[in-house]
């Protein structure tokens, strides 16, 4: 599973007017990208627009550079927004082939857990004992870590390609592998979250939704707005397993383990588990989804290593595909 056997070529230094050039560059796109989310919000429905965004960023980033350099960000990752966007609208029809699992997920959870929960899902046990009316502090934090599933991916993604154009595209495989196993399994085995079971009547006890009310506390209502319009108008209510929410959370860390001392692990998994710990809390997904997006993460990165690798002995060589820079 490991992803990188050498570490990436160091950047060359730029010279003083050009790092001027940088901050100026990049401090403007931070106040245009804060405006938006103020007035806007997170743009989590639309890979189109967080692509623009990115776009932006690296144009801000790279501002003394010609703009020949600047297109070929179009190049590269044009059709990979254009496979989200398709990947979105996939998504959204995944539900209607068969009827939702709901009761096997229920019963993983009781049976791992019901032991500690007096019978009862984590999640409802979690509500019963955390959850106030009144927000507390850190449900700002676990909104934002569940915000941030929208945006952590293509952003790594976006960052690696600047830096090493090769390892982004190693990323990008993993990603968009785990992305295509994800929907075909929502397509397969669609499953109902804890929330929807409530909803339905198959849960006695009750269960909240709210991963995002926690923006308001900020003042980002605007925010807040569109991650529940995307929840009521565009996602799939019964795409719990596997939760990809977790699962790429555990990719983008997995895949720099590698390369960092494992005295720095607890740190970076520190991520995917507060998600993991968000998810359930907030009654978006059971620990079945999370254990089973983690399995997910797993396979896809012993499958691709091993695409990679055939590819490799195919052509007599020891890079990988795309690894050359451009």
């Amino acid at each position: 599973m490991t992803t990188l056997e050498t570490p990436p070529p160091p950047t060359p230094a730029i010279t003083p007017d050009q790092r001027k050039r940088r901050i100026i560059g990049m401090a403007v796109w931070a106040v245009a990208f804060a405006v938006f989310v103020w007035l806007v919000g997170v743009p989590t429905s639309d890979p189109l627009t967080a692509f623009g965004w990115l776009w932006l960023a690296t144009i801000g980033w790279r501002n003394y550079l010609p703009w020949r350099e600047h297109l070929l960000f179009l190049r590269d990752w044009g059709p990979v927004a254009l496979l989200l966007v398709i990947y979105n609208v996939s998504r959204g029809a995944a539900d209607e082939l068969f009827a939702p699992h709901v009761h096997p997920l229920i019963d993983a959870d009781v049976a791992m857990f019901g032991w500690l929960t007096d019978g009862k899902i984590p999640t409802v046990w979690l509500q019963e004992h955390l959850w106030t009316k009144e927000v507390p502090w850190w449900e700002v934090i676990l909104t934002l870590v569940y915000t941030s599933h929208f945006l952590a991916v293509p952003t790594v993604a976006v960052v690696l390609w600047l830096r090493n154009r090769g390892l982004s595209y190693r990323f990008l495989r993993r990603w968009i592998t785990l992305s295509v196993a994800g929907l075909i399994t929502y397509f397969l085995y669609p499953a109902a979250p804890p929330w929807w079971a409530y909803k339905f009547g198959y849960l006695p006890d009750e269960v909240l939704r709210f991963s995002t009310r926690g923006l308001d506390v900020i003042g980002l209502h605007g925010a807040g707005n569109t991650l529940n319009a995307l929840q009521v108008h565009q996602s799939n209510p019964v795409a719990a397993m596997p939760s990809l929410h977790t699962a790429y959370a555990m990719m983008a860390v997995a895949f720099f383990l590698p390369m960092v001392r494992k005295r720095w692990w607890p740190l970076l998994l520190a991520y995917p588990l507060t998600m993991t710990f968000t998810l359930v809390y907030t009654g978006e997904h059971y620990v079945i989804d999370v254990l089973v997006g983690w399995l997910y993460v797993a396979g896809t990165f012993a499958l691709v290593s091993l695409a990679e690798r055939w590819w490799a002995r195919r052509k007599g060589t020891l890079s990988y595909p795309g690894d050359s820079a451009t």
